[in-house]
């Protein structure tokens, strides 16, 4: 292949859609938007709400990286929880909770997803990573391009020229946010069989076009994939489809990693098929929305399990902590519950003698606990 013939360039915000494709677009949408709507509903009600969101984030990261080719798991990530010296694989993952938790924070005090909220991302995400940390937290400013060698003749798609980004990142920035004075992005020439999905359209179509633009866009040297995937999580909670940080696609992305990327790669070009990709991801978002339905509910059943044999409320507080925390010291309960280390560890050797946790005898000091109900249940 040549460089010519690979894929070139974007257009910009909004798409349109051929009206054909439309009705069953919409009736899937009606469908997996109601039932994300009974999930947020199902989480609220969660007797371990914040306690697993952490979890869930360490899920979502794991299974993002997964899609870049890091092998690390979610066990891995857990066991590796109080060690010193990490690999690369493991920064990369926690570089990726750390971004996903911080944009969050930042969304709930009322910033919206903007461009200097990604540079800020980019920033967490490739610290002390593998990759090009000179570019860390800036858009690229040389030509780059998709493909299976370092040789752009081998190239499947060229983004558009660094020289665009600016005005490309804006286009994306008001799609995502809407215009502030409310004028609308301006549409090309449609034909009569076409309708548009502009800036009003449901948020759950927004962010599907949202991070396929972002990752055709390709801001950044380095770290486009993940943090592309950070940004569904966070525009979810950011248009209200989810109150928490706590629906993540990357798990069924992964699953489906060459198509994931054909179909991205079918947006592109002058001739995008966005109808494809719309589909794909909906039933992706469909097939997790019932996997998280079964997941919080088996979770809350063993929380309720566990919770029943504690007798104390300090003995609860720390049980429903290690959903947050499923590999736990004393020093780290001590520092959440500002309590003193040695109460921590009583605690926590009395919530393993109640078979809740496992404590890890061979090790003399900075003992570990597990949750390995946790364990099992993401694994």
């Amino acid at each position: 292949m040549d460089a010519i013939s690979a894929v070139q360039g974007i257009k910009k915000l909004p798409i349109s859609i051929k009206q054909a494709d439309a009705y069953e677009l919409f009736m899937k949408l009606a469908d997996v938007s109601g039932k994300m709507g009974r999930l947020d509903e199902k989480f609220k009600r969660s007797i371990l709400k914040s306690d697993f969101i952490n979890t869930l984030a360490l899920k979502e990261s794991v299974q993002s990286t997964r899609i870049e080719g890091t092998q690390v798991t979610f066990t891995d990530m857990v066991e590796q929880t109080h060690k010193t010296n990490p690999k690369w694989e493991h920064i990369e993952v926690t570089n990726y909770q750390q971004a996903l938790i911080s944009g969050h924070e930042r969304i709930q005090i009322g910033y919206p997803i903007t461009t200097r909220l990604i540079l800020d991302l980019h920033s967490f995400l490739m610290e002390g990573a593998r990759g090009t940390n000179a570019a860390r937290g800036e858009f690229r400013k040389i030509q780059n391009f998709i493909g299976p060698s370092n040789k752009i003749e081998d190239a499947v798609y060229i983004p558009i020229p660094a020289n665009e980004l600016e005005s490309y990142m804006a286009n994306w920035e008001i799609y995502a946010n809407k215009h502030p004075y409310g004028d609308k992005l301006p549409t090309t020439h449609l034909n009569k069989d076409e309708i548009v999905i502009d800036e009003d359209s449901h948020p759950l179509l927004k962010v599907a076009i949202l991070h396929a633009q972002f990752e055709s866009i390709h801001p950044f040297l380095d770290g486009n994939g993940r943090l592309g995937r950070i940004l569904i999580a966070l525009y979810m909670v950011q248009s209200k489809l989810v109150s928490s940080p706590i629906f993540f696609v990357s798990e069924e992305l992964e699953k489906q990693r060459s198509r994931y990327y054909h179909l991205l790669n079918g947006v592109r070009g002058q001739n995008p098929d966005w109808n494809s990709w719309l589909k794909f991801f909906l039933n992706a978002s469909d097939r997790m929305a019932d996997k998280l339905t079964v997941l919080i509910d088996r979770a809350e059943f063993i929380a309720a399990q566990g919770l029943e044999k504690c007798e104390r409320a300090i003995q609860k507080d720390v049980y429903l902590f290690t959903f947050r925390e499923p590999n736990t010291t004393a020093i780290q309960v001590a520092k959440h519950f500002n309590i003193a280390a040695s109460t921590a560890r009583n605690v926590l050797n009395e919530l393993s003698e109640l078979g809740l946790i496992f404590k890890d005898s061979s090790q003399k000091r900075n003992i570990e606990y597990f949750n390995y109900d946790v364990l099992d249940l993401l694994n």
